[in-house]
């Protein structure tokens, strides 16, 4: 019988906006987990309780959706333009690989707070009390992202009035703006069109913004799938077929946005593109319940994350359509009404969000220069994760 002993690790597990994941100090991971590489992805994959063929992480800290299999790794910035750096990993729950492709926006939320917790921010730049902004490099994309993390008496402040729907309790606000955020170096939109002709074998040819900001992301109107836009989770996920659908969307999304070269290899980039579709403002009732009326918002999105439709709404996939909403042409701008714009209104399955960017036509190509959201973090509990030795 093999006994191997569990080894621990600090670590903190962490709600930032509508996702949670575990939350490190890069040099609290073993030596070989340090650097980028197999160890690492084995050691995270362990932690989280991947891969696992029930899809339900019992022997990990994953949660079985696309919103709880997630990890950060954090460092002191080596730039003195920033303060910290943040890495993300995108754990998949069946399948034996980490994503890191892409950012998570709702743990950008998270990150600041963490970082002024655990020593990793500069004292002389927090306040006793108010309001400390932590200048984050998003290591996957290579982005700058400035967080407001509020504190009282030198220490940060978790808790608060503000309401974030997907999230039951109300905590402190964080204000999160994205610099710059199309992903990558790529032009924010890769085929140089606001609106393409997007040929899908078996489904048909679909009308696409096809957008790099935030995360790479595949706009579709709602109405051309079949849908209202005012679907929620059950009557996407619950569908085998359109699952399948969706998925094969989003694999010619991701060649002709030169993500991948052939459709084959978007099994192994699962966190982008992303998959979302509009429609203009309708009433409904969310998830929890609450009523969503159209005049209170600009349009409705429902985006797909790992090959479900998400229970709220990924915080880079809100930036994104913001970015789009604030482009006139686009479809999400269309279905928006139209006209510049610099802040929408969005319902999602959860409820609704507001979220804003500033647009500009720079040498005959969009440039965002922020985008900028709010969200709410806290901590759930800290201390050590444990894995068997041989894990990594």
């Amino acid at each position: 019988m093999s006994q191997v002993p569990q080894i621990r690790i600090p670590a903190t597990y962490m709600r930032g906006g509508t996702s949670k994941g575990v939350f490190f100090k890069l040099t609290d991971l073993p030596e070989a987990a340090q650097v980028p590489g197999e160890a690492r992805d084995r050691l995270l994959m362990r932690v989280i309780g991947s891969p696992d063929p029930y899809q339900k992480q019992i022997d990990g800290m994953g949660g079985a959706t696309s919103s709880t299999s997630k990890t950060v790794i954090l460092s002191k910035s080596e730039s003195p333009d920033h303060d910290v750096d943040y890495l993300f990993g995108q754990v998949s729950i069946d399948k034996a690989f980490v994503d890191w492709s892409g950012n998570c926006g709702n743990l950008s939320a998270a990150v600041g707070p963490f970082a002024i917790s655990n020593g990793l921010v500069d004292p002389a730049r927090i306040p006793e009390n108010g309001e400390a902004e932590v200048r984050i490099w998003q290591a996957n994309i290579g982005k700058t992202i400035v967080s407001r993390v509020p504190i009282r008496d030198g220490e940060v402040q978790e808790t608060g009035d503000f309401e974030l729907d997907g999230v039951t309790f109300p905590a402190a606000e964080v204000p999160v703006a994205f610099k710059d955020p199309a992903d990558g170096e790529g032009a924010i939109f890769p085929t140089g069109n606001l609106v393409d002709e997007l040929e899908v074998p078996g489904v048909g040819t679909l009308k696409a913004t096809l957008i790099n900001a935030g995360i790479p992301t595949v706009f579709l109107n709602a109405d051309e799938l079949g849908y209202t836009g005012t679907e929620l989770q059950e009557a996407i996920n619950g569908d085998a077929a359109a699952l399948e659908k969706f998925e094969t969307i989003r694999a010619h999304g991701a060649v002709k946005m030169g993500l991948i070269k052939e459709v084959a290899e978007a099994a192994a980039r699962q966190h982008t593109p992303k998959v979302a579709f509009v429609a203009p403002p309708a009433d409904y009732l969310a998830s929890s319940g609450k009523q969503v009326k159209a005049d209170d918002i600009d349009l409705v999105v429902r985006a797909l994350s790992m090959g479900k439709l998400h229970h709220a709404m990924m915080g880079t996939a809100a930036v994104a359509i913001a970015s789009a909403a604030a482009i006139e042409g686009t479809l999400v701008n269309l279905v928006a009404g139209g006209g510049k714009r610099n802040a929408v209104t969005f319902g999602h399955p959860s409820g609704s969000l507001r979220v804003g960017a500033e647009a500009s036509l720079v040498d005959g190509r969009w440039v965002i220069d922020e985008a900028v959201m709010s969200r709410s973090a806290r901590v759930l509990m800290e201390g050590w994760v444990r894995v068997p030795g041989d894990s990594f």
